[in-house]
């Protein structure tokens, strides 16, 4: 996989702040104008300021079942002297009350005489009346310009008498280069990938209300891409290239644009996305971005979202938390370093854990919920530290975040979907069993999955007393795994010596249970070809021998059964989640979780993913640390 050359000899790179500030000097930022029928204007942008062709009301309107009655006939109105009405008209609730009245009396208030109506007291003018233009008056603003229309505002102008509304047409050109992007519905091969960059940008531009052109897939011919870019200026507002932007031999967007336009920035002090290109084509903003998912929505976010607000578009907004940091951030001085991360609240404390970097690791983006900046004269952010993150979901879902932090199970994806009905949202972090309980000593989670096998045969609460100290904490039983030993060819762990082994991470439980069946039968791990070679999760294992990296490694049925490959069982071991007793008693999340797990749909669940016994699935262990 390529990486970004952190420590080339090139001329500095622009910061962030300074490319924005270089690229919003270059043009004046006028979309161009189009009318469309109100009730096709969600999200979109207004382009003028609207008024409205009506008063509303249009005429004075009652607001209940009554009398219309001039006010000055009650102005003497008292319990001793009560004013008797004769001259009224009755009314219903939205009757236009005529001129010559200027009050109304509810029926629920009304005594009748035979000589017309009794009132007791005074009745003030517009008394349950609906002036002629209270809601809005003929010729007053709807809405100002750039103003993002919502359902509300639908509503309103169509009840005001509007039709068709004047809204930016901002058009934004998508233009894929590369050759290893298949399009949609094509199976990519091994050294190739679908270009999803151009669905996640179509889909931010949509939502700001501008309107997207597909170009399709451009392969690395210089000559192709400047011929799509001609196409695209005339009839777009802004051209969005998507791959080609860094400084291989077929990265060809700088040079196309050198010859078309005029390069602003070429590069920027960021990671990722450095690469990125800003230019001017005939008046036009172009920007080159790099074409790996993670980069490309960093500069979506970074830099194509501000773009989109200087043309008046309504962007997302990332709330600022303050947090503490679950693990550590190390970058490079220089850059500013975006890092996707996972936030919860543990005690009312925020915690973020940021995700391995990658430009590659779509999947970051889908789990993370916050992303961290790295200023560029840091070098890192310790664990523990406190910094800042910005949520990239409503603040309310992020307040339902539970974490999960420590070994690795499938079911604990099953449980979080399980989850979902409560409103509650699981976010998962596969480090192992024995970094799971650091964090939760350290409170960076509110649960910690374990299966730790003590020398003593016993799962997991030895290693509680050795790790905690006067502390009290609540085990949840998952359920008990078989562990055993996953291959193509139907080995078993006596084939641990003449084969190329896969292992789980030091500090993960299976890597234990390992080390303990190798104690137990004298064999020396640096007798086994591939004991260094780690992968994070059980299914990371199941892949690597799929795939032929490795030819056995240790893991649970499940995982193995997920792959159709021979597992030869091993060892029954008690998988636990863990909290504190204060989390359990006063978390009710937690306790919800304790009550899915319990069902009879969770246990179907483990039954049907293979390989657990489900008899202690639900129960609750105690552990009191003097």
């Amino acid at each position: 996989m390529k990486k970004e050359n952190l420590t080339n000899n090139s001329p500095p790179l622009t910061s962030l702040k300074g490319a924005l500030r270089l690229f919003r000097r270059q043009f004046s930022f006028s979309s161009c104008i189009t009318w469309i029928p109100v009730q096709d204007s969600l999200g979109r942008t207004t382009a003028e300021a609207i008024f409205s062709p009506l008063s509303v009301p249009a005429a004075h309107l009652s607001e209940v079942d009554g009398i219309a009655v001039r006010s000055t006939d009650t102005k003497a109105a008292s319990t001793e002297t009560p004013a008797i009405l004769s001259d009224v008209i009755r009314v219903s609730t939205g009757n236009v009350v005529p001129h010559d009245y200027d009050a109304v009396i509810m029926n629920e208030d009304l005594e009748k005489t035979d000589e017309g109506y009794l009132v007791e007291k005074a009745i003030l003018p517009w008394h349950h009346i609906r002036p002629i233009g209270e809601d809005i008056i003929h010729n007053e603003m709807i809405l100002p310009r750039k103003s993002k229309i919502r359902a509300t505002d639908i509503g309103a102008l169509i009840s005001y008498g509007i039709t068709k509304i004047p809204v930016c047409d901002l058009r934004v050109a998508l233009i894929p280069t590369g050759d290893s992007i298949v399009p949609i519905g094509v199976h990519p091969g091994p050294d190739q990938m679908i270009s999803s960059n151009l669905y996640m940008i179509a889909a931010l531009t949509r939502s700001v209300g501008a309107t997207v052109t597909h170009y399709p897939i451009i392969k690395n011919e210089k000559e192709k891409i400047k011929e799509n870019i001609l196409n695209a200026i005339p009839e777009h507002d802004i051209i969005l290239i998507s791959g080609g932007s860094s400084k291989g031999e077929k990265d060809y967007t700088a040079s196309v644009i050198e010859e078309l336009g005029t390069i602003i920035v070429n590069g920027i002090a960021i990671v990722p996305a450095k690469t990125t290109i800003l230019a001017d084509i005939e008046g036009k903003p172009v920007i080159g971005m790099p074409g790996y998912p993670i980069a490309n929505y960093t500069i979506l976010r970074e830099i194509v979202m501000p773009l989109f607000s200087w043309y008046g578009c309504d962007i997302p907004e990332y709330p600022e938390i303050q947090v503490i940091l679950g693990d550590m951030v190390q970058s490079s001085a220089g850059f500013e370093e975006f890092v996707q991360a996972i936030v919860g609240k543990v005690q009312d404390q925020w915690i973020a854990v940021p995700f391995p970097r990658g430009p590659g690791m779509q999947m970051n983006v889908v789990r993370s919920h916050a992303y961290l900046k790295v200023p560029t004269n840091k070098k890192s952010i310790k664990t523990g530290e406190k910094t800042n993150a910005y949520l990239t979901v409503p603040h309310a879902v992020a307040e339902q975040i539970v974490l999960v932090t420590g070994s690795h199970d499938p079911a604990i994806d099953y449980l979080a979907d399980l989850a979902k009905d409560a409103e509650i949202h699981i976010a998962s972090s596969h480090v192992g069993s024995m970094k799971g309980l650091l964090a939760l000593k350290q409170g960076f989670c509110h649960l910690a999955p374990m299966h730790l096998l003590s020398e003593g045969g016993e799962y997991n609460i030895p290693y509680l007393k050795k790790h905690f100290s006067k502390e009290e904490l609540v085990l949840i039983c998952l359920g008990e795994r078989i562990q055993g030993i996953v291959s193509r060819e139907i080995l078993g762990f006596d084939d641990i010596l003449t084969h190329r082994f896969i292992n789980r991470q030091e500090g993960s439980g299976t890597r234990m249970l390992l080390d303990h069946l190798l104690k137990q039968k004298k064999i020396n791990p640096d007798l086994i070809e591939g004991y260094d070679e780690e992968v994070p999760t059980h299914l990371g294992v199941c892949l690597a021998i799929k795939n032929g990296d490795a030819d056995l490694g240790m893991t649970i049925y499940s995982a193995a059964r997920a792959f159709s490959l021979p597992f030869v069982p091993v060892d029954v071991e008690r998988y636990e989640l863990v909290t504190t007793k204060k989390m359990f008693e006063k978390d009710q999340r937690i306790r919800l979780l304790v009550e899915m797990i319990k069902s009879q749909k969770f246990k179907e669940i483990l039954i049907h993913l293979g390989g657990y016994e489900i008899d202690k699935t639900g129960c609750i262990r105690h552990c009191t640390i003097r």
